[in-house]
């Protein structure tokens, strides 16, 4: 991963003086706009805090208190990154402007278990904490948590990209609304799982999915439907599972070969199995120790024999439409 110092400078609104000062009084040797990781922890610590340089930080000191990498899988090319992590600490890690396409489902019940602000404060409550295992029918997470999420992926996502959220129908009539705050909205996507599930009066078979852009960028092709009927997952080894097709119909819209795809509610990892067969780099993230045993042994399975251990077959095989735009991947377009 690389840091840079214009992320300092934009993060704290301190001057380029200031910085190079910092540098300067503990012997810093910045290449260009880019430092060491020690550095950046160093000077993320120090300007934390409000301080402006004066004399030497004691590095000894801020070192002990740095976390460890909570790299929890990396291939050898480096094109594959999981990480172990909160979501909104992982996010903050990242570069500004160094992400291509944002695909992601998160909890619709268990952000809050997964936004941690400040010094590991959650805001607001949920009582049924079950690290990521269980079954959730509502949101309960606050528009305020989500703001500071989508302003963390507007942050990391380059100019004249795009990023796909999935939703249920009651969290999106409560958050639909802070995504138009921060991002450019174009589309509503109707997921039709093609098998009707549980309900509370009518029942379900969709989900919905929330397209957006920083910037202006136009999808790959013209003809994509705004309405995905793809089978859900039934035997699942993950809770909330979703068909690879599901990710690889938001790489057909929105990626080229290379471009760096983020997911930071990684889940199952069907969105990094999706990245991988349309030539991606691919970065994410979970809580859950579970998500990352699961997702580690599923990439390394699917690197080393082509075969996916959660999802054997196409789940979009009775929709000649789906079938066709997938059958155009192509990872050099």
């Amino acid at each position: 991963m690389t840091y840079f110092t214009a992320d300092i400078l934009e993060k704290y609104s301190i001057s380029q003086d200031q910085l190079q000062e910092f540098l300067a009084l503990n012997s810093i040797v910045a290449e260009g706009n880019v430092i060491d990781e020690n550095a950046y922890h160093l000077a993320i610590d120090f300007f934390n805090n409000g301080r402006l340089p004066s004399k030497a930080v004691n590095v000894d000191k801020i070192k002990s208190k740095i976390k460890p990498s909570k790299l929890a899988y990396q291939t050898k090319d480096k094109r594959i990154l999981i990480e172990q992590e909160d979501v909104i600490a992982f996010l903050k890690k990242q570069p500004s402007d160094s992400v291509d396409l944002i695909v992601t489902d998160p909890a619709y019940s268990g952000m809050n278990q997964m936004l941690k602000l400040g010094k590991g404060k959650i805001i607001g409550k949920y009582n049924d904490k079950g690290d990521g295992q269980k079954w959730f029918d509502e949101f309960h997470d606050t528009e305020e948590n989500y703001e500071i999420f989508l302003n963390e992926c507007l942050r990391v996502l380059k100019p004249n990209r795009h990023i796909y959220l999935m939703f249920d129908s009651y969290s999106l009539l409560t958050l639909g609304q802070v995504v138009r705050k921060v991002f450019d909205v174009k589309n509503i996507v109707v997921w039709d799982k093609m098998n009707i599930g549980l309900g509370h009066y009518f029942r379900r078979r969709h989900e919905l999915i929330m397209f957006a852009s920083k910037g202006k960028r136009p999808l790959n092709s013209k003809d994509i439907p705004d309405v995905w009927r793809i089978k859900r997952v039934t035997s699942m080894k993950y809770p909330t599972q979703k068909p690879t097709e599901i990710f690889e119909m938001m790489l057909a819209g929105s990626s080229r070969k290379d471009f760096v795809v983020c997911d930071p509610f990684l889940g199952s990892g069907s969105s990094a199995i999706a990245s991988i067969k349309y030539g991606c780099k691919f970065i994410g993230c979970d809580i859950a120790a579970s998500s990352i045993e699961i997702v580690t042994e599923r990439i390394k399975t699917f690197l080393d024999t082509n075969k996916d251990n959660l999802q054997n077959k196409s789940l979009c095989e009775d929709d000649l439409t789906m079938k066709k735009i997938l059958s155009k991947n192509d990872s050099s377009i």
